[in-house]
Formats: C-alpha cells, structure tokens, sequence
C-alpha cells in the first residue's frame, strides 16, 4: 500500500442506482474511524441502456443527494476547522451516457468534479475496500451495481492480479429482459443465458491460472440485501451485515422470495429498501450465476467497498490512475 497522509477524508460515490457518502479519517496505517455514512437511492441509470443518455430528472435527483451530503461535510470540516477534501467518482452510468458532460457540469456548480472512471479503475477501488481486513489472503471480490459488475482476483492489500468490469448490472439486466411482473420464467432463462454468455470466459480464465480462491467477497446492494432480508432487519444495521456469511441456499431462499411476487407485494418485503425492489430480482439472478461460475458455495459480505477504496486513495494521492 502506498504511503498515506492522516486527515479526514470524504468520498461520494455516484452508481447507477445508488448514491452514497463516506466521511471517514485516515491514519498512516489506514481508515481509523469512520464518521458518516449517506445512502440514496437515485436511479441515475434509468433507462440509459436504451436511451443512451442521462435522463434530466436523475440528474437533479443526484444533484440533490450530492448538495445534502456536501452539507454534511461542511459540518464536519467546522468540527476540526480545516478543509475536508471530497472525492467524487461516478461509474457505469454516467460512462454509458452521451450527455455525461452536462452531468458534470451540473455539479460543478456545487464545486465538486466527478471523475467518470473506466470499469478496471472502478474494480480495482473496489478491491482495495472490500479486501481490507483480510490483508495476505487471496479473494474474489465481486461488485454487483446497477449498470456493471466488478469481479477482482488478488492478494489482499495489494494491487489485485486480475480484474474486469462486466456491462452486467441489476438495473440493466431488469430494464433489458423483465417486461412482465413479476418476471417470467422465460425472461429470466434468457436473462441468466446472457449474464453467462458475458462473464463465462473471464471466469474460465481465472480458473486456468489459479486465480480462483475459495474466498469469496462481495459487496454493495444485493449482496447486502440477502443478509437484511433473511435476518428480518426492519432497519438496516451496518454492523450485522458485515462480514456476515452467505450460503449458497439464502442467495436462493431470496431470489425465490422476491421473483414470487410482484412489484408492489415485494416493497413490502421486511428488510428490502422499496426503492431496490424493482431491481433485485435481476440482482439475485446475477449473484446466482456469479456463484455457480466462481463455483462458490457462500460469501462474506463486506460494508467496505468502493467509497473505502477512494477515501484510502486520496490519502495516498493516487485518486486518478
């Protein structure tokens, strides 16, 4: 890991369906204390995989979310009279949209400049968050959004040995193969087929070089749904999630659960957010098949994904490649 400078850190991460903060000190030898977390979901992604570009109401509701969490971060750099530096990034959608530019210049007006960054940087942040705590133990981290995937094979705590950025995600996956509610047994075969068509060769590669371990990481949305949903969280609680194991059986019971019913039924599910409803069922399928191509029978769930990742690269100056 490179050198880092101790400060206080904030980082906003600007995904296809969600849009989040971290607040967070670091110390030379990593995060300390992480001071604020924010959670919205904002669909930046809707209909981008047909469109092509940005809608102007999931720009503003982005907009929005950035200007509440840019207050948030006012209110910590009174706490210890010095300038919190923000770190911005956004990923798959804003990559696939033609008028990304008027994204940008949409929260320039707030100060903040996101970076649109490729899906291997995108993979590798994620590996460096996801992977902490299990520093010289191979993983498999994987990163399912709602435009694209990361799947990342590595040493923890170093740079990862392999990493690809799949245009597989749980919006696009819903809004190019669901038309029915709940989704058919037809749309969801055929969905299943292209995520494997997509991702089968990357996987095979890794298995020919050994880079498969039995450690499998994952972060984000639905993988963290599966752990609130089958503990029957009525509020999300961070601390039981994390590092929680995933069999196999529960990604199933989850799936099974939320393609049962339709869209209304299933935002009544406890310990699912209804604003993830209309995505996680693709969300389900894609963890499925991830599974069964890493032949992995459970997970760990990690709260430390991206937004670590970022905060640990602006202290080690190093947030663009």
């Amino acid at each position: 890991m490179a050198s880092l400078t101790p400060g206080r850190y904030a980082a906003i991460d600007i995904g296809t369906v969600t849009c989040r903060l971290l607040v967070a000190d670091v110390t030379d030898s990593g995060i300390s204390q992480e001071l604020a977390h924010g959670y919205k979901i904002c669909n930046l992604g809707e209909g981008v995989d047909a469109s092509g570009v940005l809608l102007p109401a999931a720009m503003e509701r982005v907009d929005a979310a950035v200007a509440d969490y840019l207050e948030q971060v006012r209110a910590f750099e009174q706490e210890v009279d010095a300038p919190v530096p923000v770190t911005c990034m956004a990923t798959s959608a804003s990559r696939d949209a033609s008028n990304a530019d008027e994204f940008t210049a949409l929260l320039a007006r707030r100060g903040i400049r996101p970076l649109v960054i490729p899906g291997q940087r995108e993979a590798a942040l994620s590996f460096s968050g996801a992977s902490a705590g299990f520093e010289g133990e191979r993983a498999l981290v994987v990163d399912i959004g709602g435009g694209s995937t990361e799947v990342v094979a590595g040493m923890a705590g170093v740079d990862p040995d392999a990493a690809h950025s799949f245009n597989v995600g749980c919006r696009r996956v819903t809004e190019r193969f669901f038309a029915q509610d709940p989704p058919s047994a037809e749309e969801v075969e055929q969905a299943r087929a292209w995520i494997r068509q997509q991702m089968e060769g990357y996987f095979a590669q890794l298995e020919e070089q050994g880079l498969l371990p039995a450690r499998m990481i994952a972060v984000a949305g639905t993988a963290t749904t599966v752990v609130s949903m089958r503990k029957h969280m009525a509020e999300y609680d961070r601390d039981q999630v994390h590092h929680a194991l995933v069999s196999r059986a529960m990604v199933d019971e989850t799936y099974r659960e939320t393609a049962g019913c339709p869209l209304d039924e299933r935002c009544q599910l406890v310990g699912l957010d209804p604003g993830r409803a209309p995505v996680v069922v693709a969300g389900m399928v894609i963890l499925q098949e991830v599974m069964a191509l890493a032949d992995a029978d459970c997970y760990v769930v990690s709260e430390s994904d991206i937004l670590q990742g970022m905060v640990l690269a602006a202290a080690a100056g190093t947030v663009e490649p």
